[in-house]
C-alpha cells in the first residue's frame, strides 16, 4: 500500500507510511478475530513480542521526528522503505524454502510428520522480545516488517510451531505493534487525513475480498505474485531506472522457476507442486481404503 500511495498518487513517503499504518491498525483485527476463534494462536509468544515491538514502534517514530522536516527526511523514509520492501520480498523467498524443506524431512521420515499437533513451544523470551524490538523499528519507520522480518524470525527461534500458528501468532502481535506505530504517527509523524480516511473506507471490503480471494488461490502462487510485487516496488522506490527495473523483473519471471525447479529436486521432492499435491492426496487416501477393506475382511 505504501509504494502504490508514493509512486502512483505521488503522497510523500512520510504521509504514506502514516496512512498505511493507520489503515493496517483497522484491518490487522479482522484477521486476527479469525485466528484467535480457531486457536491459531500462541498467546505467550505474543504478550513477549509486544514487549519489544510497542515501545520500539515509538521509537522508530521518534526518530523520524528528530531528522527533523525537508526534503532529506522524505528521501531517508523512501530509501529506507525500498530496502525494509527488498528484504521482505527475500524473507518470502526464505520462508518458502524453509517450509520446502519441512516438508521433504517429512516425506522421508527425517523429520515430524506436519499434519499432527507439535509439542508445545519452549518460551525464548530474550530472542523473541529482541526480534520484536527489530519488528518495532522497522515498523514505526517504514510500516514493512510485521508480516515478513517477523514471521522469518519466529520460524527460526520456534521451529515447533506450525504454519497456522505462525501466521496467527504473526498476525495477532501485528495489532498492538501496528497500532502503537499509527499512534505514534498520529502524535508525532506526518499524518494526513484526507489520504488515510479512503484508505481505511476501501479496507473494509477489500479484507473481505482478499479473505475469500485467498481462500480460493493456492499459497504458492499467492505468495510469487506477492514476492514479485514486493520486488518491483522496491527497485523503483530505490530509484532504479525503468529499463533497468524491468529487466530485472523479466529475468527473475524466467529464471525464478527453473531455479526453484531444482531446489525441488535437490530436496527429494518432484519439481512441480502440483506433482507433489497429488501424490500427498493418493497417500492420504491409502490408510481410508486400507480401513475399509479390512472392515471388508
Amino acid at each position: 500500500m505504501t509504494p502504490v500511495l508514493v509512486l502512483f498518487f505521488g503522497v510523500p513517503p512520510l504521509a504514506a507510511v502514516s496512512s498505511d499504518l493507520v489503515a493496517s491498525a483497522v484491518m490487522k483485527p479482522v484477521g486476527s478475530v479469525v485466528h484467535l476463534r480457531r486457536g491459531t494462536v500462541n498467546l505467550r509468544v505474543v504478550k513477549l513480542l509486544a514487549v519489544g515491538s510497542v515501545p520500539a514502534a515509538f521509537c522508530g517514530v521518534l526518530i523520524l521526528k528528530l531528522l527533523g522536516p525537508g526534503d532529506g527526511v522524505q528521501q531517508g523514509v523512501r530509501l529506507g522503505l525500498g530496502l525494509a520492501l527488498l528484504l521482505s520480498a527475500c524473507l518470502l523467498v526464505v520462508r518458502a524454502y524453509m517450509r520446502l524443506v519441512e516438508r521433504a524431512r517429512s516425506a522421508d521420515g527425517r523429520g515430524a510428520r506436519l499434519p499432527f499437533d507439535r509439542p508445545e513451544v519452549a518460551l525464548r523470551p530474550w530472542p523473541t522480545i529482541a526480534l520484536g524490538v527489530v519488528g518495532g523499528l522497522v515498523v514505526g519507520m517504514t510500516s514493512v516488517g510485521s508480516g515478513s522480518i517477523i514471521i522469518i524470525g519466529l520460524m527460526v527461534i520456534y521451529p515447533g510451531l506450525k504454519a497456522n500458528q505462525l501466521v496467527g501468532t504473526d498476525l495477532v502481535q501485528a495489532v498492538p505493534l501496528v497500532l502503537a506505530a499509527a499512534l505514534g504517527h498520529s502524535l508525532f509523524g506526518d499524518l494526513n487525513l484526507a489520504v488515510t480516511l479512503p484508505l481505511v473506507l476501501g479496507s473494509i471490503p477489500g479484507v473481505y475480498l482478499g479473505a475469500r480471494l485467498s481462500s480460493r488461490l493456492s499459497g504458492g502462487f499467492v505468495r510469487r505474485a506477492l514476492a514479485f510485487v514486493l520486488l518491483a516496488s522496491a527497485l523503483k522506490m530505490l530509484n532504479v531506472p525503468d529499463g533497468a527495473t524491468g529487466a530485472i523483473l523479466v529475468l527473475g519471471l524466467l529464471v525464478a522457476p527453473l531455479a526453484w525447479m531444482q531446489i525441488r529436486r535437490r530436496n527429494g521432492l518432484p519439481a512441480l507442486a502440483s506433482v507433489e499435491s497429488r501424490q500427498r492426496r493418493r497417500t492420504a487416501s491409502y490408510p481410508k481404503a486400507a480401513e475399509e477393506i479390512g472392515g471388508i475382511s
